[in-house]
């Protein structure tokens, strides 16, 4: 089986690193291949950019994702963007803050985190790419925490290690209770 993810934001937000913490962490600790590459505008930040992971049981002989089955948007310019390329069965995630949505079509699963808001309650707004990794992690169900939590070291610099653990494990509660909260 083969998964197509698109993160997408503005430059500045870290996703590409969210990419390459999921990547690390599939390929590495989740007994997976997985393939990543990304684009971004001229603009070094602020304007949206994008990171592509393939994930798969097999190896992997083309690294260009086509029709991506998840998209996470962290701002408008790049949900605006890259939404239309969604499978229509897809898997759309959110910044609630920061991107505000179109009617979802076909039979798209949504789901929203502020993990800006979260962040920032964190003490930076930094920590919002972790907030929304960990959320990914928990609606995706593509592995488990411990796993998507072993890839930080080396990604991360080691003085906000702690801090973006706690930013993850706040996303993916919420992500639980996201999950709970459709099934009612």
């Amino acid at each position: 089986m083969t998964t197509e993810i698109r993160f997408s934001g503005f430059g500045g937000q870290g996703i590409i690193r969210l990419a390459l913490i999921s990547g690390k962490a599939l390929s590495l600790y989740g007994n997976k291949y997985s393939t990543m590459n990304q684009s971004f505008g001229p603009e070094a930040r602020g304007s949206a950019c994008a990171s592509q992971l393939l994930v798969s049981d097999e190896r992997i002989l083309n690294p260009y994702i086509t029709t991506p089955q998840i998209l996470v948007s962290m701002s408008q310019e790049a949900y605006d963007l890259y939404e239309p390329d969604l499978s229509d069965k897809g898997i759309l995630i959110i910044d609630t803050d920061l991107v505000k949505p179109k009617p979802v079509r076909g039979k798209i699963k949504f789901y929203s985190v502020p993990s800006t808001r979260f962040a920032e309650e964190l003490g930076n707004r930094i920590f919002a790419n972790l907030i929304m990794l960990g959320f990914f992690t928990a609606i995706t169900k593509i592995t488990t925490p411990e796993v998507m939590k072993k890839a930080l070291p080396g990604l991360i610099p080691d003085r906000f290690l702690d801090m973006n653990m706690k930013a993850f494990d706040k996303g993916y509660d919420f992500g639980i209770e996201s999950l709970k909260e459709k099934k009612k």
